[in-house]
């Protein structure tokens, strides 16, 4: 941590963050966060967007608020998806911690995008977990990058898997991250895109400005989670997805409608602006599911899930 004084707030680096942030803290914050959105009892402007096509990168900027909470913050996230290439990680990003009750910055949070890649990773594991059947117990996930390995850790910790299929573009990536699960205890392999549809449960985790998968590939009594759709022209999951979904979860129902995949499939007629739940609903009681059923969620990532993370974080490192 950097020295603080009367006018300048602390500095806490990557390293002193992952020292207090365990996965139990992440999870409890974005439940509760999720929960209390659903409740409207915070406050999200709309995000910022920035798209640098020549990098291949983009940046967002999100500011969130619990109600009552003692913190807002607001966050710097960025993605340059050719950074792997030059060795480097594709998210970097920064929290910036304020007073609610007076304004004053009282610390930056320099996480790298850590905390954006385990709130991402706390709310897919939550969701999924949530609305997939009782007794699903094979996964797959789309992507190869953090956010993928991530995922799959985050869910094991919530619930058993059997097997892990892994889809990615890249045919290295891909059986490196295979290598990754299997020394973590999982059966993982390699699958086509039409394989890995095919899993109990489904993960999304890519920048895809097209579907990475076909909804009739997709079983009865599935469950998908998208979260790569963070800006308008990102589109991961088939409108006709949507058509055949009983239950529709979003985080944040403007946000998705606006670019999220389920706004693309509003605005294609597959389905309706009025046919999804707030996701913290179904974390906040039992809800029925019927096993045939196909679901899907929805998530753009919310700012209020930013502040509660950062605030979480903020108190254990001030301890």
């Amino acid at each position: 941590m950097a020295a603080g004084t009367a006018m300048t707030p602390p500095v806490f680096d990557a390293a002193a963050i992952q020292r207090v942030a365990t996965t139990d803290l992440v999870l409890d914050a974005v439940r509760g966060a999720l929960i209390a959105h659903a409740k409207g009892q915070t406050t999200v402007p709309p995000p910022l967007h920035l798209q640098f096509p020549d990098a291949d990168g983009d940046c967002h900027v999100k500011a969130g608020l619990v109600t009552g909470a003692h913190d807002f913050t607001v966050k710097i996230a960025t993605g340059f998806y050719r950074n792997s290439a030059a060795g480097l990680p594709s998210q970097h990003g920064l929290v910036c911690v304020v007073s609610a009750r007076t304004g004053q910055v009282r610390a930056i949070l320099d996480d790298k995008g850590l905390l954006t890649s385990w709130r991402t990773a706390a709310a897919g594991a939550l969701l999924t977990h949530a609305m997939a059947r009782p007794n699903a117990a094979t996964l797959a996930v789309f992507g190869t990058g953090e956010q993928a390995r991530l995922q799959v850790e985050w869910l094991a910790g919530l619930r058993p898997i059997s097997s892990v299929l892994v889809h990615g573009r890249h045919p290295g990536r891909t059986r490196a991250l295979c290598e990754t699960f299997t020394a973590q205890g999982h059966r993982a392999r390699p699958a086509s895109a039409e394989e890995a549809t095919a899993a109990d449960m489904v993960l999304t985790t890519t920048p895809a400005t097209s579907p990475v998968l076909q909804a009739a590939h997709v079983p009865p009594g599935t469950h998908v989670t998208g979260i790569g759709t963070d800006m308008p022209h990102k589109n991961e999951l088939p409108p006709e997805l949507f058509a055949r979904a009983a239950l529709i979860a979003t985080d944040d129902h403007e946000q998705c409608l606006d670019h999220g995949d389920f706004g693309h499939a509003v605005r294609s007629g597959a389905t309706t602006a009025s046919s999804d739940l707030p996701a913290g609903l179904l974390l906040d009681g039992p809800f029925a599911r019927p096993d045939e059923a196909v679901t899907v969620a929805d998530l753009t990532g919310v700012g209020a899930l930013d502040a509660a993370v950062a605030s979480a974080v903020l108190r254990e490192l001030a301890r």
